[in-house]
């Protein structure tokens, strides 16, 4: 279960509640990742500059919100105001490899970053899948520089070696806010089909529709249909359309498309697929617009999915546990195992997280494998860590194995307890009794009431 955010947040903070926003309250099945692409994140030089260096306060937000649900940032790309966040449920951590990111300036020919397009692609359960978060050139009459804009993003190519072509993924999700207007049409006739939410009658003037119909590299992407209002543009906390001078004329300009390449592939065929054909598909299950959000002149707008793979990856290439009870009174010990193919390497890292870590440099220790490790047969080999790095107050803990080839967690253990450290803490607990013995007992003779 995908939920996929995009939403041009207009240099806006985030909003107090996101709730709604991702379904946080939904009855259904708990989502196994969020993919949330932002446009317009405040990006002035000095923001930028130290977002560069911490992580933005979108990012930080995102990862307050889901962190204790049991989701870490698996990965983000920033590209001034276009911001990419994918976030996953930790048992998904060890079947997704080979993360790359990568952006693509449209702006001042390709020499400015405010429009463009920023993107992360991945191997989930072994099937390839690509998001593409962008930012299209706005005003009605430049539709044919969206469309440039948009296939100089889909050319671009990754830097590492044998990954596919943005094309040649097995998923390919574009969404942003892609500046797409209604055409012909005068201001009173789409208000008005817009009060009446007779939003069909707008469908064939809309000018990403329309170009789907021309233009054959749009034709093998998918969107659901159009049935909330036009998300821009609304004044501020408000959910009515442009009151100032300019009073622009309302638009879809904010949406999510996707392309499954088998499909593409063998839609010619006659007949039905064959069970290999069938290994993937998609199905969405919402797409709707959420109007109770006004940081902006933009509405954000979701898309709910359901990926079904027959997965190419059932085993983690590493395994590991904690050997015995684990406390901070004394060194540790962790047991791992790995696949005959496995590609270790001496930069190979186990790290200590707090169930609800956010990501992954968010680890409370760690221990090299090679240079802590203690014992080796063919089977399993251990690692140890030292009490001092244990946090005395134990608590509820993962392990996981970080592999500097694959650059990703491929390993992860069930959650755990660490016993705290009980000298320290009584030692805190005597020294507490004594400072209160030390209060002087006539506290009442200062009292002036």
């Amino acid at each position: 279960r995908l939920h996929l955010v995009t939403w041009n947040v207009g240099t806006a903070s985030p909003p107090p509640d996101v709730t709604s926003l991702l379904q946080l309250n939904s009855l259904d099945p708990t989502m196994d990742m969020y993919v949330i692409g932002l446009q317009e994140v405040n990006s002035r030089i000095t923001n930028f500059l130290s977002d560069l260096a911490f992580d933005d306060p979108w990012s930080i937000f995102f990862m307050t919100v889901l962190s204790p649900l049991g989701y870490i940032k698996l990965s983000s790309v920033r590209m001034q105001g276009l911001l990419l966040l994918i976030f996953v449920k930790h048992a998904h951590l060890p079947f997704i490899r080979d993360i790359h990111t990568h952006y693509t300036r449209t702006g001042l020919y390709g020499y400015w970053g405010n429009k463009g397009g920023v993107t992360i692609r991945m191997s989930l359960y072994g099937h390839t899948v690509c998001f593409m978060n962008c930012h299209l050139p706005a005003h009605m009459e430049n539709t044919e520089q969206r469309l440039d804009d948009f296939e100089k993003i889909l050319e671009m190519q990754f830097e590492a070696e044998n990954i596919p072509s943005t094309l040649d993924h097995d998923f390919l999700f574009w969404f942003g806010d892609l500046n797409f207007r209604i055409a012909d049409y005068g201001i009173h006739f789409v208000r008005e089909s817009i009060n009446n939410k007779r939003y069909n009658l707008l469908w064939e003037k809309d000018q990403l529709n329309m170009a789907k119909k021309k233009e054959a590299f749009l034709q093998e992407f998918i969107e659901g249909p159009l049935q909330f209002k036009p998300t821009y543009k609304f004044d501020l906390y408000s959910d009515v359309y442009d009151t100032s001078e300019k009073k622009r004329k309302p638009a879809w300009t904010d949406r999510i498309l996707w392309r499954v390449k088998n499909l593409c592939q063998h839609a010619s065929k006659e007949g039905e697929f064959s069970e290999e054909e069938q290994t993937i598909s998609v199905t969405l299950n919402n797409y709707i617009s959420h109007m109770s959000y006004g940081i902006s002149d933009h509405k954000p707008v979701t898309g709910t999915f359901g990926l079904e793979l027959k997965p190419l990856l059932s085993d983690p290439l590493v395994t590991l546990n904690p050997e015995g009870e684990w406390s901070a009174e004394h060194d540790v010990l962790i047991s791992y195992s790995a696949v005959p193919e496995f590609p270790s390497s001496a930069w190979d890292w186990i790290g200590l997280f707090k169930v609800a870590f956010r990501h992954v440099n968010d680890y409370v220790t760690y221990a090299w494998v090679e240079d802590d490790e203690i014992s080796s047969n063919k089977d399993s080999k251990q690692v140890y860590m030292s009490a001092a790095e244990i946090p005395d107050t134990g608590g509820e803990f993962l392990l996981c194995y970080y592999s500097n080839n694959i650059q990703s967690i491929v390993g992860i253990s069930q959650p755990f307890q660490i016993q705290p450290n009980r000298t320290l803490i009584e030692k805190d607990l005597t020294q507490e009794e004594n400072s209160w013995m030390q209060k002087p007992d006539n506290l009442e003779s200062h009292n002036e009431f």
